[in-house]
């Protein structure tokens, strides 16, 4: 019988995330969290440009920036981590980011059925209320081994 994991911890699961796979390369940073929230933060690299001459980051590492951020904040509110699939994630930007700035990324996840959770965010360069761009997204929660039906 498998021993049951404690509650996930974003906090502690970040150290773990963050120096692996594509969250890793892009160089994420867990920032905190709350009981169904989670903010992450994308430090500014020249590498991450969108336009040579604009010095801010590509719209690209902030969809998943809030990707993942959306993805813990399920985690965290389900307090249990299990497999999830990114359904449908819908950006939409007010504004460029500030020059050489970090972007952060907040997550909250509002909503859970037995297959699907229900995210909404922003993604700020330093002030929640002056977004960057605002996120709504579904995903699907997969909770058995479809190898072992």
């Amino acid at each position: 019988m498998a021993q049951e994991l404690p509650p996930f911890d974003p906090a502690v699961s970040s150290s773990f995330f963050f120096q692996h796979g594509h969250p890793g390369w892009l160089g994420m940073r867990y920032h905190a969290h709350g009981n169904d929230w989670v903010e992450l933060e994308l430090p500014w690299r020249e590498d991450l440009l969108g336009e040579e001459e604009r010095h801010v980051l590509a719209s690209g590492p902030i969809i998943s920036l809030l990707d993942m951020a959306s993805g813990m904040s399920i985690w965290t509110a389900t307090k249990k981590f299990v497999p999830v699939a990114t359904l449908d994630l819908r950006v939409d930007y007010q504004r460029a980011a500030r020059e050489r700035s970090s972007v952060f990324g907040k997550a909250e996840c509002y909503r859970t059925t037995r297959s699907a959770a229900f995210v909404r965010g922003i993604a700020h360069d330093g002030d929640p209320a002056d977004p960057v761009a605002t996120m709504a997204a579904v995903f699907m929660t997969i909770t058995r081994d479809p190898r072992n039906v």
